[in-house]
């Protein structure tokens, strides 16, 4: 790739900071891409402030160094952070930035929300995480009114169907074979040979001992007992995708969209899990939103990042979107 080398054009940076990894991006104000960089983990929640100011100050400076850029040569910055979930850690994140030393300015954001910038077709929506964990959040035409749901409140809050939701729910479809409050599951035999348990009395003992735990991988064997057509596996594939439609549903009303023509941006790893998840949200959200678009996420949400930041700098983005989109992808080739 070519050497940007300083000169009268604009540059904008984007950071995606979350559980696993950080990402930082620049373009410039075609929304042709200069460098990029990546880093550890940068949710503060599990690194800490300064863990958070490591990761942004390896990523950014990674991509500084890709572009032939420097510091002063960025226009304005955009960053969705995990675990930036209320008004109150504003002042304390931005603080945990300051070190890396940008001299423009900086709107941050909760990561949720750069795939509403990245995936919506006109730049405003919802946007659906469903990963490790789950959360949604919204923004309106104008993008002067946001809805959300609490993030990570999980039980207490009643917001379900992230990876480890969906494996205890599974885990309950088992249990419940076990003590005769429901039928006979496949996945039973599936957890079983998964976990290494000698029978079914010894995984509900070893599970409720802690002698047999959860793995990442557990949720990847829902979804196959789903495919090979077990119904109590595909009820709770049907489950998570209602409770994610209903977390949609709560910020369609937050923010009055019941008759609006909007994207629903789907981010996330277990969406790609069963289409009966997918499917089942549609079918809550269109029971309150029957216009509402459902997208897959097909750019790396850092991009929202970029068009958060040029938004800041008081571009309109929504021409520029499909270019940055364009010369990510390319970008992604050559590497």
């Amino acid at each position: 790739m070519t050497t940007v080398n300083s000169n009268p054009r604009c540059f904008y940076l984007g950071v995606d900071a979350g559980g696993t990894k950080t990402h930082a991006l620049i373009a410039d104000e075609s929304g042709s891409v200069a460098g990029f960089g990546q880093a550890g983990p940068g949710n503060w929640e599990g690194v800490g402030l300064d863990g958070l100011t490591q990761s942004l100050s390896k990523s950014i400076s990674e991509a500084l160094n890709n572009s032939g850029l420097t510091v002063g040569d960025i226009s304005s910055a955009g960053m969705g952070l995990a675990g930036y979930d209320w008004p109150s850690q504003r002042s304390m994140i931005l603080d945990a930035i300051t070190p890396v030393g940008l001299d423009c300015p900086v709107e941050i954001v909760n990561d949720t929300t750069l795939g509403i910038f990245a995936g919506a077709s006109e730049g405003w929506g919802i946007s659906v995480v469903s990963g490790t964990g789950c959360n949604c959040r919204g923004w309106s035409r104008d993008l002067r009114r946001e809805g959300r749901v609490v993030g990570g409140g999980s039980y207490w809050s009643g917001e379900y169907a992230g990876g480890f939701d969906i494996a205890a729910r599974a885990m309950q479809a088992v249990a419940f074979e076990w003590n005769k409050r429901g039928p006979a599951t496949a996945l039973t035999a599936a957890f079983i040979e998964f976990m290494g348990a000698k029978s079914l009395n010894d995984l509900i003992e070893g599970v409720y001992v802690g002698r047999y735990d959860f793995s990442p991988e557990i949720i990847k064997l829902v979804f196959k007992i789903a495919s090979e057509g077990d119904k109590e596996a595909l009820n709770v594939v049907r489950w998570a995708g209602d409770q994610l439609g209903q977390l949609a549903c709560g910020v369609v009303r937050q923010l009055q969209f019941e008759q609006e023509k909007f994207d629903v941006i789907l981010i996330g790893s277990l969406f790609e899990g069963h289409p009966l998840m997918k499917e089942t949200m549609g079918e809550t959200i269109h029971n309150l939103a029957p216009d509402a678009r459902l997208v897959r996420l097909n750019a790396p949400p850092v991009v929202g990042g970029v068009i958060l930041a040029m938004q800041t700098d008081g571009l309109a983005t929504q021409p520029i979107r499909e270019n940055l989109i364009a010369s990510m992808a390319e970008r992604n080739r050559e590497v």
